[in-house]
């Protein structure tokens, strides 16, 4: 039996221990900074890039993963016996997965499959850990497939960031634009919805914002077993670790994941930027 790998991208930040244990390969994007590129979390950790960014006089941009990269991921692979399941982030954030798309073209009678997830960051994870443990358990390559597409129904995500900033230069702000024009100190919470950023409410304080996230979390979940939770930050840990306590306690999850955004994410959303992601009833 030929065996299964899922392949994901940095943005996903999967925590080192599931990459050590479970058949996941990670493919980097990167951060170009005054003229220089650097390998989402190999070149520069999270610690290191939002400590930059929050004294940096000039910003960070972004670049996907080209064919080329792809290309030579895919043959890697393959070579060493793996058929692969490509699990990049959104096409709504970034357009990675199109590059995908036409590398595989060069794999025609290959066994790589290549999905659009429509998320990002620990939701993306959540879709990458359910394929990759069934990948372990021996599930065919069309059974992860088929997996990965049953797992986005029951993911979802809120963020909220200090500023809306980051994303409007980043040009990755979508349904949060009509909250531009609000009060300057203003907390949007925000989603992840068909793959792009949409607002969903705002509060006037970080607790507030906090507060709501957990109510929505709530909503959504709404008794469904298992659930499974993350807490994502950047540059936020002490407060990120609080949430994921109390949520925890609250939610009692079969699965609980701490982790930091990405610096090419931490690009578009900027720093004190806090996260909770689910999957709940798979």
């Amino acid at each position: 039996m030929n065996k299964v790998v899922i392949l994901t991208d940095s943005t996903a930040y999967v925590p080192q221990e599931y990459v050590d244990t479970l058949p996941i390969k990670i493919i980097p994007l990167s951060v170009i900074w005054d003229g220089k590129s650097y390998r989402d979390g190999i070149d520069m950790a999270p610690e290191e890039f939002y400590t930059r960014l929050a004294k940096s006089a000039t910003l960070p941009t972004t670049s996907q993963v080209s064919v080329n990269a792809y290309q030579e991921m895919f043959k890697k692979l393959l070579d060493e016996g793996y058929q692969v399941l490509n699990l990049p982030i959104s096409s709504g954030i970034s357009g990675s997965v199109y590059s995908a798309f036409q590398a595989k073209e060069s794999f025609k009678n290959d066994p790589i499959e290549v999905i659009d997830t429509k998320l990002v960051s620990m939701a993306l994870t959540f879709q990458v850990l359910t394929a990759a443990r069934a990948a372990q358990a021996g599930a065919s390559l069309e059974e992860c497939k088929k997996l990965a597409l049953e797992a986005y129904s029951h993911i979802g995500v809120y963020f909220t960031v200090d500023t809306l900033k980051y994303l409007y230069l980043g040009g990755r702000i979508g349904g949060a634009r009509r909250l531009l024009g609000a009060a300057l100190h203003i907390k949007p919470i925000l989603s992840i919805r068909d793959g792009k950023i949409d607002a969903v409410k705002s509060s006037i304080t970080s607790a507030k914002a906090i507060e709501a996230m957990i109510q929505l979390v709530e909503k959504d979940i709404q008794g469904k077993t298992p659930v499974r939770l993350s807490v994502f930050h950047a540059n936020a840990p002490e407060t990120a670790a609080a949430l994921l306590d109390r949520i925890t306690k609250q939610f009692n999850p079969v699965e609980s994941i701490l982790s930091w955004v990405s610096p090419v994410v931490g690009s578009h959303v900027g720093p004190g930027t806090l996260s909770i992601a689910y999957q709940a009833g798979m």
